[in-house]
This record gives C-alpha cells, sequence and structure tokens, in this order.
C-alpha cells in the first residue's frame, strides 16, 4: 500500500475566519472573509521556506504551477491553477519576502500572506488567504489537504498533489468541508466536483 492510499486527513482544525473585522465586498459584491489556517510542521522555517517558493516543491503540494521563484520581493511570477475546468494563469508580483519568515503575494485575486515561526524545533506556519463566503469551508478544506500534503512532502514520504476537484473526490474531503462550515456557521456549498460553480 503507497502512502497515499493510506493518507486519512485529519479533523477539520487550525483554522478561523477573520469575517467580522476584515470583510471586503469584492468586483462583483461577493463578500469576502480573511480565512487563516495555522499548521505546525516538524520541519524548520528554512525548509518550509523553499517549499513555499521553490517552484520544484510548490508542483508537488501547492494548488497552483509557478513559472519562478516566489522568493524575492518585486519577482513577477505567473501562477497556474490546477484542475481548473479552463486554463486559468495569474501573473502575480511577490510584495514581500522576508526568508523565512513571511511571504506575500496575490494569486486569482486572492492576497496570500504565509508566516512561518520558528516552534518547537519545527515551524508553526500560518496562511491568510481572502475568500468569498460562499467557499470559506471549500477552501479550508482544500488548503487542510495541501497543508497534509506538504507535511509528507518535507517528511520524505510524498503522497503526490492533491487539489481541486481530485481533492473534492478524495476521500476525508466532504467531511472537511461540513466540519468547517460548521465550525464557521456557514452553509455547506454543495458544489459538486463536476458540476458548474453556482
Amino acid at each position: 500500500m503507497t502512502h497515499r492510499e493510506q493518507y486519512t486527513p485529519g479533523p477539520a482544525s487550525g483554522a478561523q475566519i477573520r469575517a467580522r473585522i476584515q470583510k471586503d465586498r469584492g468586483q462583483n459584491g461577493e463578500e469576502k472573509w480573511t480565512l487563516v489556517l495555522v499548521r505546525e510542521l516538524r520541519h524548520s522555517p528554512e525548509k518550509v521556506w523553499q517549499a513555499l517558493t521553490d517552484p520544484a516543491h510548490l508542483r508537488e503540494w501547492a494548488p497552483f504551477d509557478a513559472d519562478g521563484s516566489l522568493d524575492q520581493v518585486g519577482t513577477t511570477v505567473k501562477l497556474t491553477t490546477v484542475g481548473a475546468p479552463a486554463p486559468h494563469v495569474t501573473e502575480t508580483q511577490v510584495t514581500r519576502a522576508h526568508a523565512p519568515k513571511v511571504l506575500e503575494y496575490n494569486w486569482g485575486g486572492f492576497d496570500m500572506r504565509w508566516e512561518l515561526e520558528a516552534f518547537g524545533g519545527g515551524t508553526r506556519l500560518t496562511l491568510w488567504t481572502n475568500i468569498d463566503r460562499r467557499f470559506i469551508s471549500m477552501g479550508a478544506a482544500g488548503w487542510h489537504i495541501c497543508f497534509d500534503v506538504l507535511d509528507h512532502l518535507l517528511s520524505g514520504t510524498p503522497i503526490g498533489r492533491i487539489v481541486g476537484p481530485e481533492a473534492m473526490k478524495f476521500g476525508g474531503w466532504q467531511r472537511l468541508n461540513a466540519e468547517y462550515a460548521k465550525q464557521f456557521g456557514v452553509e455547506t456549498p454543495g458544489w459538486k466536483p463536476n458540476a458548474p460553480k453556482p
């Protein structure tokens, strides 16, 4: 049995929303909330930083591919969303890169802020990202799985990237989506992997 076949996501944890403090209206009037995900990893901040910025590492766990490194302020990089129904490529500029502590950029209209803090021989990794309220639990479930895949990759037991519609079909994703929706006090989105977005 492979590591991927043995993988089951743990319970929904380490996520919160900042809806009442940091709320804005998107271009189409949708309500955007800030999703904050925290994960403690058993790896050094330097090792985690490399996984967050290096295109080869990102290809193993992130929901997008990068055509260049994200480790320098001012760098322009094309990010290609993996698993999107149609190609979705966005050009981003790294707005903050303070290795191995803080990384900021925008991915497809979503502000991304990564904070790395040395913690107990490893790293406390925090992701701050704005997301449409209707999809907050889906985003939390997806990033939860991405963080699990990242941890496996850094531990030397890679299970391969699990993102987009593939993640939604993966065992445990529906459960995570429902658990996060309950935690956040929102309805569980009914969007299915092969259904059009509402």
